[in-house]
């Protein structure tokens, strides 16, 4: 009964009107009857209980900008050069001395065991595969020591803050030790954001969550995430941070030794301010929609990103990228890479790591198809003059 009634509103819902479906067409039964990423968005909805596919699918409020994340991508045409020899693409990039063979990254995506027993392992053993750079959550349901052991390059490892100096700290030289060579903090969630979506679905699970997540103190409840391991945590009331500011910008990088990027930038001025606080590359990001709910697209916020920091950082992008042409114009205005979060936990819901795999080769083949059909060689031949604004 949960189930069919789960599936009743899941089809009349606006946040699934991304997937295209065809009456009578049913899900796919292995990765390579896949199509597009979005043939893993509907197994990942079927075989995910109620609350951890609200978990993933959610955005804030009404969950506008988590819509406004995909049709910001309308506000951009490609702009196609003709007579251009392309049967060789260079899809490469070199961000902090390291080439990675593609500009597609694997956002930081927490508790990835809710949707696969290997969680976070099998994610990085396809990212290695498949020649990307992964982005592990400090939420991780596996820990920074095995994901490395899993990838032939260490993770970049994303930091939550937390309230105490002493926890954050532990977490950024474990973090250190494991050989991370960059930390990606996180910056827009001062506060936890009003997740509408999320907490109607788990209305609808009628499963005894407290076998797997803990009540009571913060301490109790942070006992399956590993990177708390051996971290003193029992003075900590808030994994938020709502009196962040950036000095500790400046304090991050007196402690590590790591890259310090900043993740959750939405605008000009603060992009300025990150090059300006010693930040050493940022995340234009509206963390999938589930910040705060302001209804603008990541991708319109990228120009002027990238015109206040004027080459002088790598600028990554997240938030709603689906197919080869998004990441195109993301790169085409800008963009040192993109990530992805919620098609790879899609694959990785479906199939384990062979679901993730299959995620990244179409989104990678699909990028190379719309470089080749734009007359685009190289990633690093990607300008503004292969997109054109839409009035």
């Amino acid at each position: 009964m949960h189930r069919r009634e789960l599936l009743r509103f899941l089809a009349g819902s606006p946040f699934f009107m991304g997937l295209p479906q065809i009456p009578g067409e049913k899900a796919i039964t292995s990765p390579e009857e896949a199509f597009s990423v979005f043939d893993f968005e509907r197994v990942a909805r079927d075989v995910l209980p109620p609350a951890h596919w609200g978990y993933l699918a959610t955005g804030v409020d009404g969950d506008r900008t988590l819509h406004r994340n995909r049709e910001g991508f309308d506000k951009f045409g490609i702009r196609a050069r003709r007579l251009v020899d392309v049967r060789e693409v260079d899809t490469s990039v070199e961000m902090f001395g390291t080439r990675w063979e593609t500009p597609i990254v694997l956002a930081p995506v927490g508790s990835q065991k809710a949707f696969h027993p290997e969680g976070e392992v099998a994610v990085a053993r396809a990212a290695k595969n498949r020649g990307h750079l992964q982005i592990l959550s400090t939420m991780t349901t596996s820990s920074v020591e095995d994901v490395n052991a899993a990838h032939d390059k260490p993770v970049w490892y994303q930091l939550y803050p937390t309230a105490s100096w002493d926890v954050t700290e532990g977490l950024l030289k474990r973090a250190e030790r494991a050989g991370c060579p960059a930390v990606v903090l996180t910056v827009d969630l001062p506060v936890i954001s009003y997740r509408e979506t999320a907490q109607r679905l788990a209305r609808m699970d009628s499963r005894d969550c407290s076998v797997c997540h803990e009540t009571g103190p913060i301490y109790f409840r942070l006992g399956r995430k590993p990177m708390f391991d051996n971290v003193d945590v029992t003075g900590l009331t808030d994994l938020d941070a709502p009196s962040l500011t950036w000095s500790f910008i400046e304090r991050l990088k007196e402690h590590t030794t790591m890259k310090v990027l900043i993740k959750g930038i939405v605008g000009r001025e603060d992009a300025a301010l990150a090059v300006e606080h010693g930040a050493d590359g940022l995340i234009v990001s509206n963390h999938g929609g589930r910040a705060e709910e302001s209804g603008v697209s990541t991708i319109e916020i990228l120009p002027e990103v990238i015109d206040a920091v004027r080459g002088r950082i790598p600028v990554i992008i997240d938030s709603g990228f689906r197919r080869g042409t998004d990441i195109f114009k993301a790169l085409a205005l800008g963009a040192t890479a993109v990530a992805v979060g919620r098609p790879y936990i899609w694959g990785l819901a479906s199939f384990g790591q062979e679901g993730v795999e299959m995620v990244l080769t179409t989104l990678r083949r699909e990028l190379e198809l719309a470089m080749r059909l734009a007359g685009a060689t190289s990633v690093r031949a990607l300008d503004g003059s292969f997109v054109r604004p839409k009035t």
